[in-house]
């Protein structure tokens, strides 16, 4: 697959040659959905937390005696069915995280790649450089006419391109190491620098 290579400033930088193992193949939703769902799950803080009824702050004198009121038997007003009382089996704090293999998180990742390539929503990008300023930047990109936009560069992000970018919304900047099919997805054109490819093609082989 070849795709022209652009500047910031929308003039053409040539055209480069992608490898069709990572940016050719027919997108699977399944393995999308499974990779995604690792994702956030692994990122899931998992630290919700109740009350059981040994920790709510109520007494644990028995409230009335056993027999003879009519009603029902109880000890502490701390049992769950009483209003402020403990919660049954609510949730506790653990980790949602489960496994994926590395070899099946390469495979979503292509896949992930392989979706913008096929929606034509990638964009190569000869370099991200950037003398720091947010509103030259700005301009740029509404001339591009990005919009909600993944930048993803090599092994490491130019400082001032970073700057720039940081206060501009809907523009994200990753390295290559940091390429994930979730921020891939979630973007509505995806910008690989040429040293992102190179990156990408030797992490992905």
């Amino acid at each position: 697959m070849k795709l022209d290579v652009i500047k910031l400033d929308g003039k053409k930088a040539g055209s480069v040659d992608l490898g069709d193992e990572i940016f050719g193949l027919e997108p699977r939703a399944d393995i999308l959905y499974r990779v995604v769902r690792w994702q956030r799950n692994n990122a899931q803080a998992g630290t919700h937390k109740v009350k059981t009824r040994s920790e709510t702050s109520y007494s644990t004198k028995k409230i009335y005696r056993q027999k003879g009121t009519g009603g029902a038997r109880h000890g502490d007003r701390n049992a769950p069915i009483f209003r402020k009382g403990g919660i049954y089996k609510g949730p506790t704090p653990r980790s949602h995280g489960h496994e994926l293999t590395k070899k099946f998180r390469k495979l979503g990742l292509k896949h992930a790649l392989s979706s913008k390539a096929a929606a034509g929503n990638l964009v190569i990008l000869d370099e991200a450089k950037s003398d720091g300023k947010t509103s030259a930047l700005a301009k740029q990109v509404k001339d591009l006419g990005w919009k909600k936009a993944l930048v993803i560069d090599g092994v490491s992000i130019d400082e001032g391109f970073a700057q720039a970018a940081r206060n501009l919304a809907g523009i994200d900047v990753l390295p290559s190491v940091g390429a994930n099919v979730y921020d891939i997805l979630k973007s509505d054109t995806l910008v690989i620098t040429k040293a992102g490819v190179e990156a990408l093609e030797a992490r992905l082989k």
